[in-house]
C-alpha cells in the first residue's frame, strides 16, 4: 500500500474507532440518567469505565514496544467487539443491571486504553511511510478525531432517540471491528522502529515513567491536562447530560452539542495540520485551553439559551482542535522512537489519571449543591488550571524543543531503513 493510502487507511480506522467511542459517551450516561434519575450513579458508571482504561493505558507501554503497536491496536480493537455487543444483548434479555453495565464498560475501558496508546504509537511509522512530517500527521490525526467526534455525537443522539441507548452501542461495536480490519490492511507495510534491548517488564515501565519525569515540558503538560481531563469528564459524563435532561431537552440536543464542538474542532485541527509547524506553540497552547475550557461551564450555569450554548461550543471546539496535534508533535519530537510506546502510554495515562474521578466529582457536587453551583465550581477550577502555563516557566520551553538522540524530528520523517 502506498504511503498516502496507508495514511488514509490509518486515519479512517481512527475515525471509525473514535466515532464508536463517542456514541457510547452519549448512550451510557443517557441510559443511566433516564433509568435511575441519579447523577451520582451516572458518575459511578463513568468511574467504572475510566479506571481500567487509565490503568491499562499506563501498563501497556512496554507491551506496545515489545509486541509492536500494530498487533496491540488490532488485538484490543477486535476483542472489544463482543464486549460492547453484550450490552444490547443483555438489555434484550432484560438482565442489564447497573452492576453488569459497570462490569462491561470496565472491560471495554481496559481494552480501549491499550488500543488508543498503540494507535498513537503508530504515528511515527505512518509519517515515515508517507514521507511527511510528524506535525502534519499529528494534525491530520487530530482532524480525524474531531471528525469522528462530530459524526459520533450526532449519530449517538439520533440512535439513542430512535432505538434506545443500549442498542446504540451496537454501532460502537461495529466501529471497533471495522477499525481493526482497516488497521490490518493499512499498516501491513509500515517499517517498525529498531527494537530497544529487552529488559524486564517493570524496568521498561520505570524507564517510560522516568523519561516523562525528567522532561519538564511533557511532565508539565501531563500534570495540567490531568486536571482539565478531570473537569472535561465531569462535564461530558454528568454535567452536560444532567443539564439537557433537567432543561427538558432530548438526546438529539445532547448529540447536537457534541457535534457542534467536534465540528468546529475539525477546522482547528486542519489549520494545525497545515500551519502547526509555523505557529508559536506556547501561545497556541494557552489560548486554545482558555477558549475551549471554562466558557462551556459558565454558559450552562447561567442557563443561557440553546443558541448561546451551541455558539460557545463552536468557539471552544475550534480552539480545542489545535491542542491534540500540538501535544502529539511535542511528545513524538522529544521521545526516542524505540520508547514511544511506553513514554506515550505513560504520558496519556498520567493525563488521564484523574478522569475516573470526574464523574464522581460532578455527581457529588450536583447532589450536594445543585447543578448551577457545580458548573461554576468546575468552570472556575478549569480557568485556574489553564492559567498554570503563565506561572510555570517549563511550558515556555515547548517553543524550543530539544531533539534527544534517537528522537523523531519534527522535520520530515525520513525512513530509517528500506521497507
Amino acid at each position: 500500500m502506498s504511503g498516502r493510502a496507508a495514511l488514509a487507511g490509518y486515519l479512517t480506522a481512527d475515525v471509525l474507532a473514535t466515532a464508536g467511542v463517542r456514541v457510547s459517551m452519549i448512550a451510557v450516561p443517557w441510559f443511566v440518567l433516564t433509568t435511575t434519575g441519579s447523577a451520582a450513579l451516572t458518575g459511578v458508571v463513568a468511574f467504572a469505565g475510566t479506571v481500567p482504561q487509565v490503568l491499562a493505558q499506563a501498563l501497556s507501554g512496554p507491551l506496545v514496544d515489545r509486541l509492536g503497536a500494530r498487533r496491540v491496536a488490532v488485538g484490543a480493537e477486535a476483542l472489544s467487539v463482543p464486549v460492547l455487543a453484550a450490552v444490547p444483548v443483555a438489555h434484550a434479555l432484560d438482565v442489564l443491571s447497573i452492576p453488569l453495565l459497570c462490569l462491561l464498560v470496565a472491560v471495554a475501558g481496559a481494552l480501549n486504553g491499550p488500543a488508543d496508546g498503540a494507535r498513537g504509537a503508530l504515528t511515527p511509522q505512518v509519517a515515515r511511510h508517507a514521507g511527511t512530517t510528524l506535525e502534519r500527521v499529528a494534525g491530520l490525526s487530530g482532524t480525524a478525531e474531531r471528525t469522528a467526534g462530530l459524526v459520533g455525537a450526532a449519530l449517538g443522539g439520533v440512535l439513542v432517540a430512535a432505538v434506545g441507548a443500549p442498542s446504540a452501542l451496537l454501532v460502537t461495536a461495529v466501529g471497533w471491528g471495522a477499525a481493526a480490519l482497516l488497521t490490518v490492511l493499512a499498516t501491513r507495510r509500515l517499517v517498525p522502529p529498531e527494537p530497544a534491548p529487552r529488559q524486564g517488564y517493570l524496568v521498561e515501565l520505570r524507564e517510560g515513567a522516568g523519561f516523562l519525569r525528567r522532561d519538564p515540558v511533557l511532565l508539565g503538560i501531563a500534570a495540567m491536562v490531568a486536571v482539565t481531563n478531570l473537569l472535561d469528564q465531569a462535564y461530558s459524563a454528568v454535567l452536560l447530560p444532567t443539564w439537557v435532561v433537567t432543561s427538558g431537552l432530548g438526546a438529539t440536543v445532547l448529540g447536537l452539542l457534541g457535534a457542534s464542538f467536534s465540528g468546529s474542532a475539525i477546522a482547528g485541527s486542519l489549520l494545525a495540520a497545515a500551519y502547526g509547524d509555523r505557529l508559536p506553540r506556547f501561545t497556541v497552547y494557552v489560548v486554545a485551553f482558555l477558549l475551549a475550557g471554562a466558557p462551556r461551564f459558565v454558559v450552562l450555569a447561567l442557563d443561557a439559551p440553546l443558541a448561546g450554548v451551541v455558539a460557545t461550543g463552536v468557539v471552544g471546539g475550534f480552539a480545542a482542535g489545535f491542542i491534540n496535534p500540538l501535544v502529539g508533535a511535542l511528545m513524538f519530537g522529544r521521545t526516542p522512537e524505540p520508547m514511544v510506546g511506553r513514554v506515550g502510554s505513560m504520558l496519556t495515562a498520567s493525563a488521564w489519571s484523574l478522569m475516573p474521578f470526574g464523574g464522581l466529582l460532578a455527581g457529588g457536587l450536583v447532589a450536594g449543591v445543585g447543578l448551577a453551583p457545580a458548573l461554576l465550581v468546575c468552570g472556575t477550577a478549569y480557568l485556574v488550571a489553564t492559567m498554570a502555563p503563565a506561572a510555570g516557566p517549563r511550558f515556555r520551553a515547548m517553543d524550543r524543543p530539544p531533539h534527544p538522540r534517537g528522537a523523531v524530528s519534527d522535520a520530515t520523517a525520513v525512513p530509517r531503513r528500506a521497507a
